[in-house]
């Protein structure tokens, strides 16, 4: 873009200007800061893409559009910026809508942008017509349909704010075509939405700060529950502060992981269905759980009936709806967390907890993790081997992004997380298909930074078209597929409760990297373990995307598991002959 086109474009945001509704369209996501969308052409959002020449902003073409969501997600992700996806009306809007539900369940901000047919056929069944506001409804904060191009810019303006503030979370503005068409004064300034204003119980009471702080320092076992809101609100430091100062142990949540130092001697690991044993145990003989950012999902609580009894509960969440609504919260703190807990910490004097410390450290011991560094090779290549091996070659440092089911759980046991933003998963709505994609959205989000994807063989031929995104766009992502020839935690739960009826689970494939080769991306294949970091290294050293087919034993399973509807100490345990020994210092 030239820097005549720059200054048009400056002079429009800072000046009224008559503009194509389609050129308000970009120039009001120029003014809000926008550099990149991602998004897919079509008849209803043509006007719009033929305006895009004149701004500023890099389109990345995918080949689907619940791509395009799941790229705009992993970009937020990466970021903490708003995600922006394009699609047009009908088809293309409601490919978009499962990106849109994995958005919503994880809280992550981001816009989609669709297409609508012209306002004069709406409600008429018109060629690619569907309501997409009304489909989306559940799964957005909030929805907009625009008719006319003068209500483009506050529409968009207003789908920013929204998507960031507060509870983030996926907005959907919907735009007819002759709204695209058509033209109007655009006053950026002018369009810009009434300042955010929190929710009315936002705002602590110093009552419940004094009860929460009573609580705190009178525990003798308390345990604090690090979510994903740590990393939302950017509470790292102050969540820090508290463990260290109260001497309070951390356990994580799977979209909490990063939030913490996994190498900090207080970061006790994973809780619920496929967290520590030592985590799960201390969870449940607390006296004291301090809940910070994270809601109390099935998943972290096994059942509510049981879920750590005997201890006091306060919560500390910005969002008012999930505050009692899974487990019941002895002291409420209702607000963004970093500064709920800048008003608490002055409350808190430093404290002793090394004999609550000291028995978990005994529990630990006792009931083991997974050294699997010193593994005699069997023959044999086990997931958790790849997971453990990529952290120590990347030494940790690396962007992954997974997709959903068994390798999702080894690469949260076995990938340990220091730094923030490094783990992009779907965790609330679980949606296989979405590594590869996230991975991208990540990769331009953060394009200095090392990118995995870490994929099973089902979830990735879910969305494996967008390798041909890759290409085009000369992205330099890693991708590894943890090929055990079935859709494995699927195989996993016939295994333990379906006495073994490996129903539609065993899965055909194609050659993974052929299939790769096909798009201009070359790889590996790897069977053994010893075959593992030199495969990795050539993928790290290569300049451009690389796939290594990592093929792992096809029967293993993932421990420990809480079954559905038990409590967390009634947990699964590895069998004892399973070669994958379990010893306790696996670091």
């Amino acid at each position: 873009m030239s820097t005549r086109d720059e200054k048009e474009i400056n002079a429009h945001l800072t000046a009224s200007t008559r503009l194509t509704g389609s050129e308000i369209i970009w120039a009001t996501l120029v003014g809000e800061g926008v550099t990149t969308v991602f998004g897919y052409p079509g008849g209803a959002i043509l006007p719009a893409y033929d305006a895009l020449r004149k701004f500023p902003i890099r389109h990345i073409l995918v080949r689907h559009e619940q791509g395009a969501a799941h790229m705009a997600d992993g970009y937020a992700r990466a970021s903490g910026k708003v995600g922006v996806a394009i699609a047009t009306s009908g088809p293309g809007a409601t490919n978009l809508v499962t990106g849109i539900a994995t958005a919503m369940l994880d809280s992550i901000p981001m816009v989609c942008i669709t297409g609508q047919v012209s306002s004069k056929v709406l409600g008429t069944d018109a060629f690619q017509e569907v309501d997409i506001t009304g489909i989306t409804l559940p799964v957005t904060k909030h929805n907009f349909l625009v008719t006319r191009a003068e209500d483009i810019a506050p529409a968009i303006r207003q789908a920013m704010q929204i998507a960031i503030s507060g509870r983030p979370g996926p907005v959907l503005v919907d735009i007819t075509k002759d709204a695209q068409q058509s033209s109007a004064i655009f006053d950026f300034e002018a369009a810009k939405p009434a300042p955010y204003k929190p929710h009315p119980m936002l705002s602590v009471m110093n009552t419940s700060l004094n009860d929460a702080a009573e609580l705190i320092r009178r525990a003798k076992r308390p345990v604090i529950l690090a979510g994903h809101g740590i990393l939302q609100s950017g509470a790292g430091e102050q969540v820090r502060t508290l463990a260290e100062r109260m001497q309070v142990p951390v356990a994580m949540t799977l979209l909490g992981l990063g939030a913490f130092p996994a190498s900090h001697s207080l970061n006790l690991g994973m809780m619920g269905m496929h967290g520590e044993a030592w985590v799960n145990d201390a969870i449940q003989n607390a006296d004291l759980l301090i809940a910070c950012g994270m809601r109390f999902d099935d998943r972290v609580i096994g059942t509510p009936s049981t879920y750590s009894p005997n201890s006091k509960k306060i919560h500390i969440d910005i969002d008012p709806a999930e505050i009692n609504k899974n487990v019941k919260a002895d002291v409420a703190l209702v607000g963004d967390l970093r500064e709920v807990l800048e008003q608490l910490l002055p409350l808190l004097p430093r404290r002793d907890g090394s004999a609550w410390l000291n028995t978990i450290a005994t529990s630990k011991g006792a009931v083991a993790v997974r050294d699997i560094r010193n593994l005699p090779d069997n023959g044999h290549l086990y997931a958790a081997h790849v997971m453990h091996d990529l952290w120590r070659i990347t030494e940790g440092k690396a962007i992954i992004a997974t997709d959903v089911g068994q390798h999702q759980m080894w690469e949260a046991q076995y990938y340990h997380h220091d730094y923030p933003r490094t783990l992009i998963t779907s965790g609330g709505l679980g949606t296989m298909g979405f590594a590869l994609p996230a991975a991208i959205g990540a990769k331009v989000a953060c394009p200095d930074k090392e990118v995995w994807v870490i994929a099973g063989d089902g979830g990735f031929q879910m969305t494996a078209a967008e390798l041909a995104t890759i290409a085009q766009e000369n992205l330099n992502v890693n991708i590894a597929v943890i090929n055990n020839g079935y859709l494995g935690m699927v195989r996993q739960w016939q295994e333990f409760f379906y006495d073994r009826n490996y129903e539609s689970t065993p899965l055909v494939s194609p050659d993974f990297v052929k299939l790769a080769d096909a798009h201009g991306i070359p790889g590996l294949a790897v069977r053994q373990r010893t075959e593992l970091e030199s495969a990795v290294n050539a993928a790290r050293s290569h300049r451009g995307a690389f796939l290594i087919n990592f093929l792992v034993e096809k029967e293993d399973s993932v421990y420990p598991m809480i079954p559905a509807g038990k409590a967390l100490h009634e947990m699964i345990r590895r069998p004892g002959h399973n070669p994958l020994v379990e010893r306790p210092d696996d670091k």
